[in-house]
């Protein structure tokens, strides 16, 4: 058989993967289906306003220092459970305890709790009259209502999505490649940030997008906490809200599409990084 049979022959071979063609008609379709077209529709809305009446819009004052909560405190919480997710998930990976199925169970429990309820259990918990807020109060520090108690409420349901990325890729770290780097005279530290980080950053990386993506759509949680003081604790998710209850639908449109235009672009950031990462380290090639 021929060179160029041979290549006839493997293009006429069928798929391994039975049904590629409909599956992938399927998947396209449901893709403009449900993110492409709402999108679409968004971006459109907001062309439709105007150059000059949606830059008015976009940076009005309130909506401005609303969309500077909102992706200020995301940032914040983002890069907190990047460390404690990384802490925690090392805990569940390589150490053996009593109890540890509760605490991995635990880890979850952000998935399964409604945001409504976790946003009110926090509030209890950080109120200046809280259980907690109560000892934080006489020494001036307040959390409920305060930009401060939006950020532990976004820690709270972002945890997951780091230590659930993290914890798979350390599970395949063999303890020999420590054992290897303490032998050829490496500390903890440079074996921890030159071993060990390596392998894990592509998976740090879209742990933080994660936790950044969906605090910075959270509603449920926060509200409750965030005692929405415009200028003060008021997110942006919850100023569309005010707008289109007050009818204001040129005004929810362009916070809308702001916050779009800027999460798209901070998560393109993310993904070139951990793109650059994987082929810098060689991992996920």
């Amino acid at each position: 058989m021929n060179t160029q049979t041979r290549k006839a022959w493997r293009i006429r071979q069928p798929s391994v993967i039975p049904g590629f063609g409909l599956a992938l008609g399927v998947t396209l379709f449901w893709l403009v289906l449900v993110i492409l077209i709402p999108l679409s529709g968004l971006l459109i809305r907001s062309s439709a306003l105007g150059a000059a009446n949606f830059w008015a819009l976009a940076t009005d004052p309130r909506t401005l220092n609303a969309l500077r909560v909102s992706f200020g405190t995301a940032f914040a919480a983002a890069l907190v459970n990047v460390i404690f997710g990384i802490v925690l998930a090392w805990v569940l990976v390589r150490y053996s305890f009593p109890g540890k199925r509760i605490i991995d169970a635990m880890v979850d429990l952000p998935f399964a709790l409604p945001t409504a309820v976790a946003g009110i259990a926090l509030t209890t918990l950080y109120a200046p009259n809280g259980w907690i807020g109560q000892w934080l109060t006489p020494l001036g520090i307040k959390v409920a209502f305060t930009p401060v108690g939006i950020t532990i409420a976004l820690i709270f349901i972002g945890l997951p999505f780091v230590v659930r990325t993290v914890q798979p890729i350390m599970e395949e770290i063999d303890r020999e490649v420590e054992e290897a780097a303490a032998t050829l005279g490496a500390t903890r530290f440079q074996t921890i940030s030159r071993v060990l980080l390596p392998g894990l950053t592509p998976a740090v990386l879209t742990g933080f997008a994660l936790a950044f993506a969906r605090g910075v759509g959270e509603y449920g949680s926060v509200i409750f906490i965030a005692g929405n003081l415009p200028y003060v604790s008021e997110i942006a998710p919850l100023l569309i809200v005010i707008r289109l209850e007050e009818f204001n639908y040129p005004a929810a449109t362009a916070i809308a599409a702001v916050m779009l235009l800027i999460s798209f672009m901070m998560l393109l950031v993310i993904n070139l990084i951990q793109s650059w990462s994987r082929r810098r380290y060689g991992y996920g090639a």
